[in-house]
């Protein structure tokens, strides 16, 4: 999967109307439009490497959540890194995956409305590998109504959540509650249990996360035991991008990898991050000194500096509209355009205050912003780093993979 090297057209001959391509050449420092989402290929490379064998470490499956990146090509790899399957929040992204070559659908979300539903059936219809979640009795009711007029079985997992949490069972009672209700209704399968521990919230998170993973394990047991599932080997699967580590211990250490199919669902590690996620991964490696090095910062933003208004303050072509503001982008390093991908420029002390639509205030030391003072130019080429990479992809129609020179080796197409 890929795309254009030359932003000049798309498919059909018309103009394109996406930004951040190249337009005269794959030199990411001359030919490209910017601002541009850039992967960087030697740490993409290694993050799917890195997941992928800490997924099989612990007995685990990687199915990695799609709606991170929405980039087909990415989730190619992921595939190609022996994922067993990509999961996604929404019925058109998984339509989005199916079509892109998909045929193993988790779902983490609650399947509601007969538009949505209908979407579903036809990727079941098409072959799909497809499962949703389930947590209250009149979701089961319409699923089970909808897919019986149909003719089809949906498999379904029941989810379990946490007090003032977000979506899932409050309680294993429900669990067993809802796991009765499903087998009373024939177009419906229990194929196992979901939840989500970054919904946890506590003084101390790495506990909580523990025993929340313990009491998804002893719900899946409990129906385990009273035969409520149907299938040979039920799935269990939690696990986003800041706590995979606990668990998969847990998973782990509880024997339940015997019985079921443990399925584990991190999708910010593909590229990772310079805020939340590196932070998380400080706690993963904190918590495990054998993992060494962990996973590296693939995704940045390419931008100019466009003006030098007074001293001490640099604007860039960058804003909200490109590039996640749940915190404020990061610079990396500067490059002169047309320059070298192996001569970076000095960006000590540089700092971003605040972010408009499409401007980035950088702070600069003293001196740095009086065009006639220090090596800084108007035209110059600054990498910003952002913080949730999720809310900068889904900003992009197109992204970047370069190597190491900074050369566009492909344009990787998203389909939020």
């Amino acid at each position: 999967m890929g795309g254009r090297l030359s932003g000049e057209a798309s498919p059909d001959g018309a103009p394109s109307g996406d930004k951040g391509l190249p337009e005269t050449g794959t030199d990411l420092l001359a030919d490209v439009s910017l601002p541009a989402a850039v992967i960087h290929e030697p740490a993409l490379a290694h993050n799917l490497a890195w997941m992928q064998r800490f997924a099989e470490a612990h007995g685990a499956y990687l199915a990695p959540h799609g709606k991170t990146t929405m980039a087909p090509a990415l989730f190619q790899r992921q595939l190609d890194a022996g994922a067993w399957g990509i999961t996604l929040a929404t019925a058109p992204q998984c339509r989005a995956a199916f079509a892109a070559g998909v045929t193993r659908l988790l779902m983490a979300n609650q399947l509601v409305g007969r538009a949505n539903m209908t979407i579903v059936a036809e990727l079941l219809a098409a072959g799909a590998e497809f499962c949703c979640v389930v947590d209250g009795a009149d979701n089961i009711r319409e699923l089970g109504a909808f897919f019986a007029e149909r003719g089809q079985t949906l498999d379904v997992l029941i989810e379990l959540g946490v007090p003032g949490g977000r979506t899932g069972c409050r309680a294993l009672e429900q669990v067993e509650a809802l796991a009765q209700r499903i087998a009373a209704e024939p177009a419906l399968r229990l194929i196992g249990l979901e939840g989500y521990e970054g919904v946890v919230q506590a003084a101390d998170p790495v506990s909580a996360v523990r025993d929340y993973a313990a009491r998804l394990v002893e719900a899946a047991r409990r129906l385990d035991r009273a035969g409520h599932f149907p299938v040979e080997t039920p799935i269990i699967t939690a696990a986003g991008s800041a706590w995979y580590d606990l668990v998969a211990e847990v998973f782990e250490a509880s024997g339940i990898t015997a019985r079921f199919t443990p399925v584990l669902r991190p999708g910010c590690y593909v590229v990772h991050d310079h805020g939340i996620y590196r932070e998380a991964q400080q706690g993963v490696l904190a918590r495990r000194p054998a993992l060494h090095e962990g996973l590296r910062p693939a995704l940045e933003v390419f931008a100019q500096i466009q003006s030098l208004p007074e001293p001490g303050l640099a604007i860039a072509a960058l804003g909200k509209r490109d590039i996640g503001a749940d915190s404020l982008p990061v610079p990396l390093r500067r490059f002169r355009e047309g320059g070298r991908a192996d001569q970076p420029l000095d960006v000590t002390g540089w700092r971003v205050t605040r972010l408009m639509d499409q401007h980035a205030f950088l702070a600069l030391p003293a001196g740095g912003g009086d065009v006639c003072v220090g090596d800084m130019r108007v035209g110059d080429i600054v990498a910003f780093g952002a913080s949730h990479p999720c809310l900068t992809f889904d900003k992009w129609r197109r992204v970047l993979r370069v190597d190491g020179h900074l050369a566009v080796q492909e344009v990787m197409e998203t389909r939020f």
